[in-house]
């Protein structure tokens, strides 16, 4: 009775437990599950926001430049140039005649003076008496001519009555061309006098500037003197500026050109008359000519530097900042297709007060990075930003 008994107390003990154990297993995996489908959405929340932020944070490594499209202007190619003032027609003026004491010297250096303008009067009291000496002849030659001719009348007029004959007219013909030709010598031999004590004046050749003077009142002078002023034909400057060959090769006669003498802010504008058709070997390069006005601040012997515009293009025109160069040569960055950097080789020109003229290797339509391009690499991706130009 007893184990009976038992065995249906442990029967029933035993469902009871199993009962209970079953649920506690349901609720465990209740609980299981509940974990992992919260740990799957927490996982996916994460891969979400973790996501975004590295999208934003890509997009904030993309860096930032400024671009500009440059199109295209009229740009004159300057060249620049130094070289040497003189005067366009430099006249060296010394003696003439035979010299002699001077007596007084009648311009300075930067007078005007005419064409003939007496420079310097020399002392010339000796050529004064032969003159003097040679007009006294003349008279004397013309008095004898007179009396010959007279002479000659009155053998004519006797020579129909008979008291003469006809040699007697001829010899007294001859003896009254005698005394006109003695006439002539005298006279020419006093003009020529004269013109020896014109050439004792120091004249100016042509109309000009005098450059120089090496006379002064009292000094004595002959042929052998040398210069003894030193005129500017037409008071005509000009700048023999130093050009390479190739610079030569483009420049054209009548070129503008802008000479600014040393201490000089002012420039003084020219054209260039005469290309030098000789290269030195040695440093190769050339004389350009260019004639100035003159002007006190010209001074020649001095030192000037010219701005020469050689030729007029249309360029992009881009700042110093855009352009780099390495061994290849020159070269900018340009923004395209999918905001990806390329590499533009170009050839610069002229520099002009907005930046280098690109006179090679630009259309004009392009993005072309203007600033930092240094530390950009080509295919790389950037976030482009247009300047605006200043009005």
């Amino acid at each position: 009775m007893n184990y009976e008994t038992n065995m249906k107390y442990e029967a029933m003990l035993g469902d009871e437990i199993d009962a209970e154990t079953a649920r506690k297993r349901r609720r465990m995996l209740l609980f299981v599950g509940l974990g992992v489908l919260l740990a799957l959405a927490v996982f996916i929340g994460y891969r979400m926001f973790a996501g975004s932020g590295n999208e934003g944070e890509t997009a904030n490594q993309v860096p930032l430049v400024t671009v500009a499209v440059p199109g295209q202007e009229a740009v004159t190619r300057m060249a620049n140039a130094t070289g040497t003032l003189a005067a366009r027609v430099d006249m060296p003026v010394g003696v003439v005649g035979e010299g002699g004491r001077v007596l007084a010297v009648h311009v300075q250096p930067g007078d005007r003076v005419g064409a003939g303008q007496i420079l310097a009067s020399i002392e010339r009291s000796v050529q004064a008496e032969q003159i003097a000496q040679l007009a006294a002849s003349v008279e004397v030659a013309k008095a004898d001519a007179k009396l010959a001719q007279n002479n000659l009348d009155r053998a004519r007029a006797l020579l129909s009555d008979g008291f003469v004959s006809q040699a007697d007219i001829d010899q007294r013909v001859a003896t009254r061309d005698a005394a006109v030709a003695r006439v002539n010598v005298a006279a020419a031999q006093l003009n020529s006098m004269r013109a020896q004590v014109g050439r004792l004046d120091i004249r100016a050749p042509a109309a000009g500037i005098v450059l120089t003077r090496d006379v002064e009142p009292g000094q004595v002078v002959s042929g052998g003197s040398g210069v003894l002023f030193r005129i500017a034909r037409g008071g005509e400057m000009e700048l023999r500026a130093l050009l390479s060959e190739d610079e030569l090769a483009r420049l054209k006669i009548g070129t503008v050109a802008n000479v600014t003498p040393v201490g000089f802010e002012r420039s003084f504008e020219g054209h260039v008359w005469q290309v030098s058709p000789v290269i030195d070997q040695s440093t190769r390069q050339g004389i350009a000519r260019i004639a100035l006005p003159y002007d006190p601040a010209l001074r020649p012997g001095g030192f000037a530097n010219a701005q020469i515009a050689m030729e007029r293009l249309d360029a992009a025109v881009l700042p110093e900042s855009a352009v780099q160069s390495d061994q290849k040569g020159s070269f900018v960055y340009i923004v395209g297709k999918d905001n990806k950097v390329e590499r533009r080789d170009v050839r610069t020109g002229a520099v002009t007060a907005g930046g280098i003229a690109i006179t090679q290797g630009l259309q004009g339509g392009e993005k072309v990075v203007l600033y930092a391009s240094g530390f950009l690499n080509p295919g790389e991706t950037v976030n482009p930003r247009i300047e605006k130009k200043s009005s």
